[in-house]
């Protein structure tokens, strides 16, 4: 500002110069023209330089009487007086010239005219004054002339100088400021008006400013007082509130991960300096028998009461998701007849995702390629398949129609890769179907299992599936008669596409209840599956390469071991997915059985009873946990712990029990 200040003052300064400067030019003008001739003459005369000085002699000389006397003595006659006009002219002519040029000689003057001097000479270097005019006069002509011609009379006149100031040539720099076609006045009218609207808009902004702290303050004050404020609805707010299915469904979303959170069981005062010794004491723990742990228990009143687990699976991408299908509520006719509840070994109290069906689900599989999406069979002979990104009931289901299943459908297997995977699901009226997941409304494939043997009919029950490792196109099933046969589903050299009638594994008088290959742990086991049945048995098999040409003669495959340390059905078996002699047996008596068969073949390493017959378990993918299912609807999770874990020579005694059992 103090900058600014300064060239202001530095510019009404020179404006003021300018002023005085113009004010004075308007006075000397105004004095020039009140002067009379004679006195402008003198100081015009004054005032010119030397050499005009010298030049006022030649015009006192140019007298009007001498000019007069001059031409008279010239001119005596008419024809004189016309070289009289002649020479007058020329005379009026020079004498013009010389009021125009100082110190010139007058051509046609008389010979007593004085000729230029030195003086003269150096005047007409120099800027010449100007000199007085010579005008004709009227005069009479004398008496006697004879009617001659009137001589004209000359008279001496001045011409006024004004001496005016050159003009002034103005130089602009960076540091000077105007204004487009205005004078000085208008310039620093101009930076006033800058000035008061640079004022005038700071002003407004520190208006504006104020303002916005005033309503933010306001503001602010206003969100206190409704804090502290408490609002109270009324009933029918209340109402509507609860009643929404967005306010339902964030309630449901956030308490369930709140639950999550708070049934996190980790031990906040774990000292980790004294892990060798909790390592040691956890050893002896193991090593003293503790056996089979019960870790978790699902159940829901409304959810489970009055129904049974008719199938468990685990999630292949999710370990701590377990899914589990319950048939219908006898007691309760209008709820959904199937229902699958998604269980969270992270949320004890309440199933991650329920699903709904319109008939009991018999059998239920996370698919390996799609983890959130499950599959599902009906005992009206549907497939279902739900999505747990949308709602509960299925998104996808087959008709009920004769081109799919129109019988119970106990067997179900997602087989295949990630780019190109069937969903094989068979029912006990023999009829095996391929499905695209993305597309229900009719099987890819249809193959009818058929045996002429059967004394009633030639249809084959299916009751239990399951396919060997790395294998689509051939699988064993398990039927209610109590063989089980080899599927083709497609033609072989030496084999045709369906079931394989001559060559059955026949050794359980009642229907077979589930069926289950080794996982691929190691390809030396591959072959190997357990059936079991309703004759309290539980037996081991190798199975009947698929590439090998059927036998023309029928034959019965003997198993490799029986286990019949059982005393009631035995429902289900499932191989340990990391310990290669390690398996599980659930059976009608509400008891877990886990075995190792490197161990003990004939008797269970450790056992575990519930109060209810078990129908279904399933190991998770580590194998540290075993989930169990029967008729009470409640969901148990076993901690394995280290039972399931292999040895470096776990393998080998285990090829070599096999080969025991095989020889």
């Amino acid at each position: 500002m103090d900058h600014r200040r300064e060239e202001l003052e530095k510019k009404r300064a020179k404006l003021a110069e300018l002023r005085r400067q113009r004010e004075e030019r308007k006075r000397a003008a105004t004095q020039a023209r009140e002067q009379p001739p004679q006195q402008q003459q003198q100081q015009s005369s004054s005032s010119s330089p030397p050499p005009r000085q010298q030049s006022a002699p030649v015009a006192s000389r140019l007298d009007s009487q001498d000019i007069n006397d001059l031409v008279n003595s010239l001119v005596g006659d008419r024809a004189a007086g016309a070289a009289l006009g002649a020479g007058r002219d020329r005379s009026v002519s020079s004498a013009t010239s010389a009021g125009t040029q100082a110190g010139s000689p007058v051509p046609g003057a008389a010979a007593g005219s004085p000729a230029p001097g030195p003086a003269s000479a150096s005047a007409s270097d120099s800027v010449p004054a100007p000199a007085p005019a010579l005008a004709p006069a009227p005069a009479q002509a004398p008496a006697g002339s004879g009617g001659a011609r009137p001589l004209p009379e000359f008279q001496a006149t001045s011409a006024v100088v004004f001496d005016l100031p050159p003009r002034e040539k103005i130089v602009y720099n960076k540091g000077v400021q105007t204004a487009d076609g205005g004078s000085d006045e208008q310039v620093l009218l101009a930076e006033e008006e800058v000035e008061r609207r640079v004022r005038a808009l700071r002003d407004k902004d520190e208006r504006a400013r104020a303002a916005r702290e005033e309503e933010r303050a306001r503001c602010e004050a206003e969100a206190r007082a409704r804090e502290a404020e408490v609002r109270r609805l009324t009933d029918e707010q209340r109402a509507a509130i609860l009643g929404s299915g967005d306010f339902a469904a964030f309630v449901e979303q956030r308490s369930r991960v709140m639950e999550r959170a708070l049934d996190e069981q980790y031990d906040v005062m774990v000292d980790y300096t004294l892990a060798a010794a909790g390592a040691a004491a956890g050893g002896r723990g193991a090593a003293g028998g503790e056996g089979l742990r019960l870790a978790l228990a699902f159940h829901d009143d409304k959810l489970s009461r009055n129904r049974s687990v008719a199938d468990l699976a685990w999630s292949g991408r999710f370990p701590e998701l377990v899914a589990a299908a319950y048939n219908r509520n006898p007691a309760a006719p209008n709820e959904p007849s199937g229902v699958v509840a998604v269980w969270n070994t992270h949320l004890r109290d309440r199933p991650e995702f329920v699903f709904y069906a319109p008939s009991d689900v018999l059998r239920v599989a996370f698919s390996e390629f799609s983890p959130s999406v499950l599959v599902g069979s009906a005992f009206s002979g549907q497939i279902l398949l739900w999505d747990t990104r949308a709602k509960s009931h299925p998104v996808l289901k087959t008709p009920l129609t004769a081109a799919g299943h129109t019988h119970p459908v106990y067997a179900l297997k997602v087989v295949g890769s990630t780019n190109a995977h069937q969903l094989i699901t068979a029912s006990t009226d023999g009829l095996v179907c391929s499905w695209q997941l993305d597309m229900l409304a009719q099987p890819q494939e249809v193959l009818e299992l058929t045996h002429p043997a059967h004394l009633r009919t030639d249809e084959v029950s299916v009751t239990c599936m399951d396919f060997a490792d790395n294998e689509t196109a051939a699988f064993v099933v398990g039927t209610a008669e109590g063989p089980a046969y080899q599927v083709n589903r497609y033609d072989r050299a030496g084999c045709r596409a369906g079931l394989n009638g001559f060559d059955a594994y026949r050794a359980h008088a009642a229907p077979v209840t589930s069926l289950a290959f080794h996982p691929p742990i190691q390809s030396d086991f591959g072959d190997l599956f357990l059936t079991t049945s309703a004759d309290w048995t539980m037996r081991l098999w190798r199975a009947r390469p698929a590439a090998k040409p059927a036998s023309p003669v029928p034959s019965d495959i003997r198993p490799l071991h029986v286990f019949d340390a059982f005393d009631d059905y035995v429902y289900d078996a499932r191989w340990s997915p990391v310990h290669p002699a390690v398996l599980a047996s659930a059976d009608g008596a509400g008891r877990l059985a886990l075995w190792n068969l490197n161990h003990d073949a004939e008797l269970p390493s450790h056992l575990a009873t519930t109060d209810h017959a078990l129908n279904r378990l399933a190991w998770d993918r580590p194998g540290r946990h075993i989930a169990a299912g029967g008729l009470g609807g409640t969901v148990s999770v076993y901690d394995v712990g280290d039972l399931s874990a292999p040895r470096p020579d776990d393998h080998a005694k285990f090829a070599h029990v096999v080969a025991e059992l095989a020889g």
